[in-house]
């Protein structure tokens, strides 16, 4: 836990990159965050599901939790189109499977997409130039 106080290294790209960020809630119960926190760790979270982001053309995805509330920051490359590539991610092998497996722990309906469950955020500030 004290890696929220250090902060969070950030990958390092040889060009400009743009990003999104997302929330989603979690059902409010202690047990199914820590099980949705097991899913998610290394080792654990699905291979398969890994691969597919990064080949819908993702280079970084993190997701951070406070209580029942998740945020996940997308880093993507310049042309990166969201609609596209959510599309693309949605008929992978096993991804639907994922969404059935996570959604019973997500304040989320059944059979929905990535796309679908995750709400896109808009950046209301960022220290100006």
């Amino acid at each position: 836990m004290e890696e929220k106080k250090q902060g969070y290294r950030v990958q390092e790209y040889h060009g400009p990159v743009k990003r999104y960020c997302q929330t989603l809630q979690l059902k409010d119960d202690p047990e199914l965050i820590a099980e949705y926190r097991r899913r998610h760790s290394e080792g654990v979270a699905w291979k398969e599901i890994r691969d597919g982001i990064r080949e819908v053309g993702i280079l970084e995805m993190e997701i951070y939790i406070l209580g029942t509330t998740l945020f996940m920051i997308v880093e993507t490359p310049l042309d990166f189109d969201w609609d596209t590539a959510m599309a693309k991610l949605a008929t992978l092998p096993r991804q639907a499977e994922w969404e059935d497996y996570m959604a019973e722990l997500q304040d989320a309906q059944p059979g929905a997409t990535s796309d679908q469950k995750w709400k896109l955020m808009e950046r209301m500030f960022y220290l100006y130039k």
